[in-house]
């Protein structure tokens, strides 16, 4: 095929976005049949019954129909895993997307993996396959066995299979409808006209159809039944590929499941009737048109075919069209197995996993480009490195080929178990087909991947090549090359999960690792990363003490992924704890915060990016002020039950500039509840009633409200990062604050200190009464000389003793090193050597100075 330019940029945009359905992908363009017609054609039946049918009947003689019923089994339980994993997520990505969300980047990268490795090794071999039965096709047998020549047109039939896929899915669906038509008629036809013969006098080795053939008792042993099985079960690989197109299929979260269930079940059908009739027909012998002769194990439809049609006039064509049907097979197959191989790379370059430029679609076309292109050339290089190598080390990788499949299939089947294990005990219908089914065939396909690998392939006698390893001496080409190809994929992990598990490291260590223990409120967290191979974010939330024993409350989320967001996040963080220990309004916070974002905007902010929300509880008087920049409103739970989202004005996302963000007033009784979170706790649909259900019970614990929270709301595993932050008011008693207010007269000062020095005594705090005496003093002092106005002096004992000294003023003192000949300035020096934290806050009315000092140790 002539090679293209390479596109303009502006030709081949990327992906808009990794999501399902978000991806640029042509949707609607499959319904139900052409998804069914690619699933079926994948597997290649007439190939796989060619190349199969022989080696299972050598190994189990008469019993080879049930073999291949019994290889139905797992395929159909996996088929379960693949539905109802695509009914939440149509992603084309398919094991590599649902192992990510289950298990983390590091499984979906092998999951990936481990289906790239199958599909580019089994698209070499169809390829040489079709180049073989296309020379035979019209007559030319040296051809069809020079190496040379079966690889130049492997190459052919890639390039132009890549070709097929390029210009577009309604293409390549039509294309596989009308194969496929025509394959299962001429395997119906072989298998009716045997099955005729058979009850019509046919040749000596024809047998009549037995009951005994389908007792998988009448098996020679175990061993004879799983080696068979283990043969069996992979002629029906490629119905997946019915899922890899979902996204572009109609109804993506319904239709690719139910084809790929019909897909299997219809192989069954074909299967089983064709190795029925052929066993009738040429019975298990080893000598002539026998399914168990070693000389036609390699395909055993050419030769059945002759015997069956005839070898003159129609019986000749009709011969020739079965050869036909095996090339078409193969053709068919390799076409089918270059769009799952393709929109898996496609998705994982989506998701940031391998480089973006494979996350590029056609635009006329909205198929994948490079990633297609790609994994064209992959496989003829593949084809020809180990042609040229070794024509037996391309026959085992064949092989190994099965080792990949039953490690994808069964991750699958693992990752559907865990991802709704939370749902399981909803209904019978979930247990069964989320749970038991998926979770059978995934222990299945472990067995057989432990099975193959370690005991079958191992055998240094099994295939074509062995290899000598150190300590375990001559081990099985096959096993080598399977384990091998796996291990490739293993040792890549760290490069391409690196960026995620940096984010997601850096994201834990700049979130608060316990929250404090504080008077005014009882709080718990839950912090959800998102599953997704670019999903680590940039959510926050933080508890954070403040003077007079309030406390501020925060949640935010940097918009964006990776390393960037979660930096961002932990910038912000900090600019938040700074400003609320400047003791600011919840909108003045806010204010500051908007212009730190746009100050960093253009560098490693995202624009417009970030959403905030910032309350402050007082447990004196139970109000809490709170404001917002674009984020979701807090739920409010009083303690008679009633639950509502607060009312307060929504303002704008941090970083837009704009009118300035508004205030609003709560007043919270005693053990109220606030749930503070982010987008990614209720994007699920009716996620904010049930958040809202769920804090109803506001009277458990918070650690069990915030399990059933999670439970409730994200089931499984999630595409955004989730934060949820549950807070329980509480009031401080009458009598642990003192509050007067005094005259602005110097007389005062006497007063404000018998007034603290009482209370302290009745507090069983003597020791502190110096101190703050001293304190009071110096404060009030300085309130009547500068400030016009009442002063108020208040008391609060909570984990520290609290001074407070308010006046109408809105000057603030400094502290300063008074020099030797000063006579001022020294007062707020001693102050803050006598005290562990002082500052100021200012209010609508003025300005409070406060002090705290540590209580003294008990006994």
């Amino acid at each position: 095929m002539k090679s293209s330019p390479r596109p303009a940029e502006s030709a081949t945009p990327l992906a808009p976005g990794p999501g399902a359905g978000e991806k640029g992908l042509r949707s609607g363009a499959l319904g139900l049949f052409s998804s069914v017609a690619i699933g079926i054609s994948s597997t290649a039946p007439a190939y796989s019954l060619a190349a199969t049918l022989g080696v299972i009947v050598a190994g189990v003689g008469l019993q080879a129909p049930i073999i291949t019923m019994l290889a139905f089994v797992p395929m159909l339980l996996i088929a379960y895993a693949y539905r109802e994993l695509n009914a939440v997520d149509a992603d084309c990505g398919t094991t590599f997307t649902w192992a990510t969300r289950a298990f983390g980047p590091r499984a979906g990268w092998m999951g990936g993996w481990g289906l790239i490795a199958a599909d580019v090794i089994a698209m070499a071999n169809l390829a040489e396959i079709a180049g073989i039965y296309g020379f035979r096709l019209v007559g030319l047998e040296s051809l069809a066995t020079s190496r040379v020549w079966t690889t130049v047109a492997g190459m052919v039939w890639i390039a132009l299979m890549t070709a097929v896929c390029y210009v577009g899915i309604e293409v390549s669906a039509a294309m596989q409808r009308w194969l496929l038509c025509l394959e299962v008629a001429v395997l119906l036809l072989l298998a009716v006209t045997a099955l005729v013969r058979v009850y019509t006098g046919g040749p000596p080795t024809a047998t009549h159809v037995s009951a005994s053939w389908f007792n998988p008792l009448n098996i020679p042993s175990p061993q004879a039944l799983t080696s068979g099985v283990l043969a069996a079960v992979f002629i029906y690989w490629g119905w997946d590929t019915a899922l890899t197109v979902n996204e572009e299929t109609a109804d993506s979260r319904h239709t690719p499941g139910r084809a790929a269930v019909l897909s299997t079940v219809l192989l069954l059908v074909i299967y089983g009737l064709v190795a029925t009739s052929a066993q009738a027909f040429a019975g298990v012998g080893t000598t002539g048109i026998g399914l168990a002769n070693p000389d036609n194990s390699g395909d055993v439809l050419s030769g059945l075919g002759g015997a069956v049609f005839g070898t003159g006039g129609l019986g000749h064509a009709l011969t020739k069209l079965l050869i036909l049907m095996v090339l078409i097979s193969a053709v068919a197959s390799t076409q089918t197995t270059i769009l799952p191989t393709a929109r898996t790379v496609f998705s994982m370059a989506a998701h940031k996993t391998v480089p973006a430029g494979f996350a590029r679609l056609h635009r006329q076309f909205l198929t994948p480009t490079w990633s297609t292109v790609g994994m064209g050339l992959v496989s003829i290089a593949f084809l020809v490195v180990l042609t040229s190598v070794s024509h037996n080390v391309l026959a085992d990788s064949i092989g190994s080929v099965g080792l990949a499949i039953a490690f994808y299939y069964g991750l699958t089947g693992f990752a559907c178990v865990w991802y709704y294990r939370r749902v399981l005990t909803r209904s019978r219908r979930d247990l069964l087909f989320k749970g038991v089914l998926p979770g059978i065939g995934g222990l299945i396909m472990l067995f057989l991947f432990c099975y193959a690998a370690f005991n079958v392939y191992a055998a240094p006698d099994y295939g074509a090549t062995s290899v000598r390893l150190p300590l375990l001496g001559r081990v099985g080409g096959v096993t080598v090359l399977g384990l091998g190809a796996l291990l490739i994929g293993v040792a890549l992990m760290p490069v391409v999960t690196r960026e995620h598990t940096a984010a997601l490291r850096l994201q834990r260590s700049l979130l608060p690792h316990r929250l404090p223990a504080l008077s005014a409120v009882e709080s718990a967290s839950r912090y959800l990363p998102a599953d997704t191979r670019s999903g680590v974010g940039g959510d926050w939330y933080d508890v954070i003490p403040l003077s007079g024993s309030r406390v501020g409350l925060v949640v935010g989320e940097v918009l964006g992924h990776g390393l960037r967001a979660a930096a961002a996040m932990g910038r912000l963080r900090v600019g938040v704890r700074v400003l609320a220990r400047m003791d600011l309004e919840p909108e003045e916070l806010l204010a500051r915060l908007d212009d730190v974002v746009r100050e960093e905007d253009g560098r490693e902010s995202p624009r417009g990016g970030v959403t905030c929300l910032y309350a402050v509880y007082d447990p004196v008087d139970g109000r809490c002020s709170l404001a917002r920049a674009g984020h979701a409103p807090p739920v409010v739970a009083d303690p008679a039950g009633g639950v509502r989202y607060a009312e307060l004005p929504a303002g704008r996302p941090l970083g837009l500039g704009g009118p300035p963000f508004q205030r609003a007033e709560l007043d919270l009784p005693a053990g109220s509840l606030i749930a503070l979170y982010t987008d990614g706790l209720v994007e699920a649909v009716n996620g904010r009633r049930g958040l809202a259900e769920t804090l109803a019970g506001l009277h458990r614990p918070l650690e069990s409200l915030c399990d059933e929270a999670l439970a409730t709301l994200l089931p499984g595993p999630v595409d955004d990062d989730a934060v949820l932050l549950l807070v329980r008011t509480r009031r401080l008693d009458a009598g642990q604050v003192a509050d007067w207010e005094l005259a602005p007269d110097p007389a005062a000062v006497a007063q404000a200190r018998r007034l603290v020095t009482g209370r302290l005594n009745e507090w069983g705090l003597a020791e502190l009464v110096f101190t703050t005496e001293l304190i009071v003093s110096e404060l009030v002092t300085n309130t009547i000389r500068y400030a016009p106005g009442p002063v108020r002096v208040r008391l609060i004992r909570d984990r520290s003793l609290i001074c407070e000294v308010s006046d109408t003023g809105h000057t603030s003192p400094h502290l300063r090193q008074a020099a030797r000949d000063d006579e001022g300035g020294r007062g707020l020096y001693i102050i803050a050597q006598l005290t562990e934290r002082w500052g100021t806050r200012y209010t609508e009315d003025g300005k409070t100075i406060w002090t705290e000092q540590a209580l003294p140790s008990e006994g």
